[in-house]
């Protein structure tokens, strides 16, 4: 069986879609990619079960629509797996029909956060063959393949048509042991089309995913604690052994790990004491997703010696009130000072500051933005970025605005969920959130923030990431948010 993991070319005056590994949906100026984790589990997966996978990320590849539709036209696979978010699901829809069309007899699936919400929406809006619900695709796109081919049951969490009748094999399954994937075949997922993201210093950069997703798991705004409801992850040991054959094999340089939040307590202490006596602490830097709140100074000091670099911390606002009510499970206070711990252990904390909440006020958006500002201007965190509040229809936070009738867009106004403009009543107007989100990328041309980046330049790496950062600012946010 020909299997395509595909990422198909989504052409808009927008920009360029990021879909794959992305919490959020966004278009950008830029062009701008990520390793996409689990679908290049599942293409691993499948190609060592015997299955003929191509990778076939015409995002990633910069193609143009009608070179990477006549590919698929040309090779006929039996199966297409389409990973989708809320804003681009009806373009998929159109693409899935072209396809089908042409290729009645190639199935075709999609997966994502958005179709574990709203699976039979997509059969029924669509000739879609299969929606895959949940967030391991991985197993579940084996489990799919196996029986296309009579190999075995399907597992539960797959709606598909059975004639005019869409049925499911019940609720997905989130109790796979993540020990048991094997690591990602990196040649086959051309994992060279990813190796410039935005967040490297060093260069070349890879991913990894040790976990799924976060341990925390209940901010209301967040949509992956739907398809992540547990709270998994490989041994350390496991994820060593993945960054000393990614330094050894392929020379990568920085690791972002991307789990929603870093396992933290025994695991990261055995993890960093693993990375220090392999000597890899000396030969790769690592980033990561954290939260404020729970580690002391010597947990970062501890990452520090480990290779750990750069931190990524969510500041949703700077209004307790705010906080609880997203279920955030930390203080106004931890902020400033769980930034503060980290940067003096030598790590670099970077912020997303999130705001347009509908029960926010100007003053009291003001004040997060303020409070970023702050930690910023003190030398806290070493890069920012700002994004608007976006409630998607897999969170909390979308049933309360469907009980409290906060939505600004009407129902199934998908394309509007991409972060370009607000879709949820606000005292805000749209020119203050963009003025306000314009004003922390403007730290970046501070006298003082310039001053300290070039006194912080040790070699050529630091010029270029520098560069790098300058370009990403005035390309990228400035106009995203124009």
């Amino acid at each position: 069986m020909k299997v395509f993991i595909s990422y198909p070319p989504l052409e808009s005056k927008k920009g360029f879609a990021q879909i794959g590994q992305n919490r959020q949906f966004q278009w950008f100026e830029q062009h701008s990619v990520i390793y996409p984790m689990v679908p290049a589990y599942a293409a691993t997966i499948l190609s060592n079960s015997g299955f003929n996978v191509f990778w076939d990320d015409g995002i990633a590849k910069k193609e143009s629509y009608s070179k990477w539709i006549k590919r698929v036209f040309r090779e006929k696979p039996d199966l297409v797996a389409i990973e989708t978010k809320t804003p681009v699901v009806k373009m998929h829809w159109k693409i899935i029909d072209e396809i089908k069309k042409k290729l009645p007899s190639t199935k075709v699936v999609l997966m994502g956060d958005h179709v574990t919400e709203f699976p039979k929406e997509s059969l029924e809006s669509s000739k879609v063959d299969f929606v895959i619900t949940g967030g391991d695709y991985d197993f579940l796109l084996l489990s799919l393949c196996n029986y296309l081919e009579n190999k075995g049951e399907l597992e539960t969490g797959i709606w598909y048509r059975e004639g005019d009748v869409i049925k499911s094999t019940g609720d997905f399954n989130h109790n796979h042991d993540l020990n048991e994937l094997p690591l990602i075949d990196r040649d086959l997922t051309m994992w060279g089309l990813y190796v410039e993201n935005g967040n490297y210093k060093y260069l070349p950069g890879t991913y990894t995913m040790v976990g799924r997703d976060c341990w925390w798991g209940k901010c209301k705004f967040c949509s992956w604690p739907s398809i992540y409801p547990k709270y998994r992850t490989r041994k350390p040991e496991s994820l060593v052994e993945e960054i000393r054959i990614l330094v050894n094999k392929y020379g990568v340089r920085e690791i972002m790990d991307d789990t929603g939040t870093f396992p933290v307590g025994i695991w990261l202490k055995k993890f960093c004491d693993l990375m220090i006596k392999s000597g890899l602490n000396k030969k790769v830097r690592i980033s990561c997703n954290m939260r404020f709140g729970l580690l002391k100074h010597d947990d970062y000091k501890l990452m520090r010696k480990a290779g750990f670099r750069f931190l990524l911390f969510g500041l949703e606002s700077a209004n307790q009130e705010t906080l609880d009510k997203l279920d955030k499970g930390i203080k106004v206070k931890d902020i400033y000072e769980g930034a503060k711990l980290a940067k003096k252990a030598g790590l670099n904390p970077h912020l997303t500051v999130m705001i347009g909440y509908p029960w926010e006020s100007y003053t009291d958006a003001k004040k997060t933005i303020d409070l970023a500002k702050r930690i910023f201007n003190d030398g806290y965190a070493d890069t920012l970025q700002a994004t608007i509040m976006m409630p998607y229809p897999n969170t909390p936070m979308y049933k309360e605005c469907l009980k409290n009738h906060w939505l600004d867009v009407k129902p199934g106004e998908w394309e509007k969920f991409d972060m370009r403009s607000k879709v949820m009543k606000s005292p805000l107007t749209e020119k203050q959130i963009k003025e306000l989100t314009s004003s922390l990328y403007k730290l970046f041309f501070s006298p003082k923030y310039i001053f300290n980046q070039i006194l912080s330049i040790r070699n050529l790496d630091d010029i270029k990431y520098i560069h790098k950062g300058v370009k990403k600012v005035i390309g990228k946010h400035l106009k995203d948010f124009k």
